[in-house]
């Protein structure tokens, strides 16, 4: 990702399955989770309307989350809506884990 930041979010440990916090990412709010696969990142606004998503639930086997607002689910693979009202997916970001750490990267 040219151009990207990649910044230390949370320890390996911080964050169990089944999980998701907001981190801040250089301005950039993001919803880090963790699903059965592994950690993933994506913006942590609803596309649908300006809510949250890391304060929904989420899916760690079929790795979504949902939208505690209206109900929408959204893959936290490629940042789709699942279900509706959302038409629009959410971006997604690189997630790598280094040792301990937790590092995702953004434009």
């Amino acid at each position: 990702m040219t151009g990207a930041r990649s910044v230390r979010v949370c320890a390996v440990d911080e964050l169990a399955v089944g999980e998701a916090r907001r981190v801040d990412v250089d301005g950039t709010a993001v919803c880090v989770a963790r699903c059965a696969g592994g950690f993933r990142a994506v913006a942590d606004v609803c596309s649908h309307e300006d809510f949250s998503l890391s304060e929904g639930e989420v899916d760690p086997d079929a790795c979504e989350i949902e939208c505690w607002k209206h109900g929408s689910m959204f893959s936290l693979v490629t940042g789709e809506p699942v279900t509706l009202p959302a038409t629009r997916p959410v971006a997604v970001y690189p997630v790598t884990v280094d040792g301990d750490d937790v590092i995702v990267s953004v434009p």
